[in-house]
């Protein structure tokens, strides 16, 4: 090689008498040495020391989502999380998902019949218990900005324009992203609220923060953007609690007794979305895969669908009949109930557009055939929609972004959360779709919404990291 001045260069990984091509071998003896006193080099042709296990980091489709959502750092909050909460270690081992295989996960079966996971493979969630008795109202300065960061932790006690009582308390590092799911409300009243890599466990009749489930490898590391949840839901019965990562990992909690039963099938992207039908499992994740787990069988991976587009809602209908799934390019997708077998072959039976993505989406409890929809920032529409028919029955213009939507069964409502421009929550008569209420609390997005089992009170996670009680 010749500089521009015409004198000869030295490769810098040949040696000074070097005529010919440096060897594969030479050429990464040096490499090694040159990398044990200098940082790290570019693109190098060394393989490395481990497999490489995909992620949403690598896929073009999840590059695209995180850029309509981007998450703010949350370190500071994070350590304050882990900093308010005694440790109480789960006694019980639980296997790294990605790790396992359906026929190599030991498994024993609990006083509820669901199957547990032993001890054979390294523990990577506990169980803390919170901390009773530990508010203290005389804090000051910075005492007082610590108490504001803990989970649950009553920030104040505001009214509505209607006249509606609500309390705001706290959620901090509550992740910024639009396609997750991060809240749900059991038949028994318990609140699970995914905060960063760990799942807070709140009890909405006493108001007591019962404890949280971390799911980092390392009690008390920092916050870290792989490890952190996408997704969350309880089962039917309200005694198993599910649990979906950023890197593709699905957990099944029994809460009331502290114990992971098991750890299932990976996806091989985020998982969006979970929906059960009775004691199977459906769980959806960003490239458009949907598994169906029986964690009772010795394989739980009992079937399987693929949609073109990516997933960001999944939900059963109430009789079991349909499943619903929404894409991330506006497309509502009704399956049939017929699930078994692991084959690319199962088929849509009726599809349905709208101009955004489908994530605010939920069947209506009396009425088995409807389903309604909410519109994103470019749409804002909330429709209802015949399943069978494949039509769209009555919508109504927001006005907004919608990111979220419940049905409050007792009262004939359908409740919607919403982004710009007000931050509201609102409810609608069905099936006028006149507007009931309108709910204003939040500084930023509401993402998510649940619902007690009376449908008495209405709870809202936003992105201003704070949780909001609404009386309905």
């Amino acid at each position: 090689m010749r500089n521009s001045a015409g004198k000869r260069r030295h490769c810098p990984f040949t040696g000074p008498n070097d005529t010919h091509q440096v060897s594969y071998k030479r050429f990464r003896r040096r490499i090694i040495q040159r990398g044990r006193g200098q940082g790290p080099t570019a693109s190098t042709p060394l393989t490395t020391g481990c497999q490489c296990v995909p992620s949403f980091e690598f896929n073009t489709v999840c590059q695209r989502l995180e850029l309509d959502s981007p998450p703010r750092s949350r370190e500071p909050a994070q350590r304050a999380l882990q900093g308010n909460l005694q440790a109480t270690p789960w006694v019980g081992g639980v296997s790294d998902c990605e790790a396992v295989t359906p026929h190599s996960t030991p498994c024993t079966v609990s006083a509820q019949g669901w199957p547990t996971t032993e001890n054979a493979y390294e523990q990577r969630s506990v169980w803390r218990a919170a901390i009773q008795g530990h508010d203290n109202t005389q804090q000051a300065g910075s005492d007082k900005r610590r108490h504001s960061l803990r989970p649950f932790a009553v920030l104040e006690k505001v009214c509505s324009l209607q006249g509606k009582s609500a309390v705001k308390l706290g959620a901090p590092a509550l992740l910024n992203d639009y396609y997750t799911n991060l809240l749900d409300c059991s038949c028994n009243g318990m609140i699970a609220l995914a905060l960063g890599s760990s799942v807070y466990i709140w009890n909405s009749e006493t108001h007591a923060l019962v404890g949280y489930l971390d799911l980092s490898p390392n009690p008390g590391q920092l916050y870290q953007q792989t490890q952190s949840i996408s997704s969350l839901c309880w089962s039917r019965d309200g005694r198993a609690l599910c649990i979906g990562t950023r890197q593709g990992q699905t957990q099944l909690w029994d809460v009331e007794h502290k114990q992971n039963m098991i750890c299932l099938p990976s996806h091989l992207s985020v998982v969006r979305a979970f929906s059960w039908k009775q004691d199977l499992l459906s769980s959806g994740s960003i490239l458009g895969c949907i598994h169906h787990l029986d964690p009772r069988a010795p394989t739980p991976l009992v079937g399987a669908a693929v949609q073109e587009e990516g997933i960001c809602s999944l939900q059963w209908s109430p009789g079991d009949d349909w499943l619903a799934s929404g894409s991330t390019d506006g497309l509502l997708h009704i399956w049939n109930n017929d699930i078994a077998g692991l084959t690319k072959s199962h088929q849509p039976i009726t599809t349905m557009k709208q101009p955004s993505s489908v994530k605010a989406m939920g069947w209506c409890p009396w009425q088995r055939k409807m389903i309604a929809t909410g519109g994103g920032w470019k749409d804002g529409e909330l429709r209802i929609w015949d399943t069978q028919m494949g039509t769209c029955v009555t919508s109504v213009n927001t006005n907004s972004q919608i990111c979220s939507l419940r049905w409050a069964e007792k009262k004939r409502y359908v409740v919607t959360g919403h982004g710009l421009p007000h931050h509201q929550v609102r409810t609608w008569e069905f099936p006028s779709l006149s507007l009931s209420s309108q709910l204003t609390g939040h500084s930023h997005r509401v993402l998510h919404l649940a619902l007690n089992p009376e449908c008495t009170q209405i709870f809202s996670a936003g992105a201003d990291q704070c949780f909001h009680i609404w009386d309905l």
